[in-house]
Parts: C-alpha cells; sequence; structure tokens
C-alpha cells in the first residue's frame, strides 16, 4: 500500500483537483493514507482535508521540512510525493501497483517518476520550452511527483529540511540507472478549476 503526500502550499483548488485523481487509488486499495502538509493552515485546506479524509499536516519552515514531516507521519512502506494541482492520469493505479511489487523484489533500489505532461488548459509559454529542455537534459523535475520506498527514501536522506528546493536536491541524489519514468502521465499546470 501506498502512503500520498501532497505539497499544498494553500492551493486549495489545486489540492482538489490531486486529491479527485487520488480517489480511484483509494478505491483500488492502492491508496492507504493521503496526507497534506501546508504552511498557512487557513480554513479552506482544513475543509478540504476534513471533507476528503486526509490528514492535515501544519508546520513552518521550507518546503523540504513539509515534506520530511509528511514522510515521517506516513504509515506505508511505500510514499507517493505530488504537488497540489497535479493529475495523474488513470492508467496510475496499475502501473504504480506493479512498479511496486516489481520494485519490492529487485536486488537495488529503484524509484519511479511520472511522465510529465502539460495541461492543455495553461497556457504556453516561452519559459516551458526551457522546463522541457531542462527535463531532457537533467533528468525529471519535481513537477513529476516521486514515487520511492521509505528504505529507500530514508537511505538517501530524505528532503532536506532547510530548503524549498528539496524535491529537486531529492531527485538529484537518485542515479539515472536507479529511477524509472512510468508511461502514467502526471498533468501539470493549470487546471481546469483554476480557470473558473
Amino acid at each position: 500500500m501506498l502512503s500520498v503526500v501532497v505539497l499544498a502550499k494553500g492551493d486549495e483548488r489545486g489540492v482538489v483537483a490531486t486529491l479527485a485523481a487520488l480517489v480511484p487509488g483509494a478505491a483500488a486499495g492502492l491508496v492507504r493514507d493521503v496526507l497534506l502538509v501546508d504552511r498557512a493552515g487557513g480554513d479552506s485546506i482544513a475543509r478540504v482535508a476534513d471533507v476528503a479524509g486526509c490528514h492535515l499536516l501544519i508546520q513552518s519552515g521550507a518546503d523540504g521540512a513539509l515534506l520530511a514531516a509528511g514522510a515521517k507521519a506516513a504509515r506505508s512502506n511505500w510514499l507517493l510525493f505530488v504537488r497540489a494541482g497535479a493529475i495523474l492520469e488513470g492508467s496510475w493505479i496499475d502501473e504504480t501497483a506493479q512498479f511496486m511489487e516489481t520494485a519490492s523484489l529487485a536486488p537495488k533500489a529503484r524509484a519511479a517518476v511520472f511522465r510529465h505532461a502539460r495541461s492543455p488548459h495553461a497556457d504556453l509559454k516561452v519559459r516551458d520550452a526551457f522546463k522541457t529542455a531542462r527535463r531532457f537534459l537533467l533528468g525529471p523535475s519535481a513537477d513529476q511527483g516521486l514515487l520511492i520506498s521509505r528504505a529507500h527514501y530514508d537511505a538517501l536522506g530524505g528532503h532536506s529540511p532547510a530548503t524549498d528546493r528539496a524535491e529537486t536536491k531529492l531527485l538529484a541524489k537518485l542515479r539515472r540507472k536507479d529511477r524509472i519514468i512510468l508511461r502514467s502521465r502526471i498533468v501539470v499546470g493549470s487546471s481546469p478549476l483554476k480557470q473558473l
């Protein structure tokens, strides 16, 4: 089973979109618990967490401290880190379960990220071309989520609590041969909910 840690950043609509994509995983028995981590602790995020049955962790500090707290509070041996507004597409459940089973039996620890997909509702900007080139040259970005076993996460030292770039730094610790890009896509960018 899997614990999902969602970095909320006060984005109520983004959190709702991300949680909606996780519901089929919970119904299939793959997702054990969902933890929303946020600095602000506004009433709207608290309401969303309550309605969705998620755990809400409010903590001060950098993004790394929030993510590390989420990982510590998670109850499963597998962790999935995603940002608010990231939407996993339909095939993610079977592929994630298959990856977890295969990786659990493998002699070397491996982690996975999802295939990047830009939202069709987002305006194309010049910086998007730079981000695509960066992913091609340097590897996956934090927007692509991270699926990793707790043991592997701990062996890598987890998220650095002192920085907002903790996701990028953790991904950089994963060598190219120790991570795979799943076929399932994660849609990032403006969601249709943000357009309303």
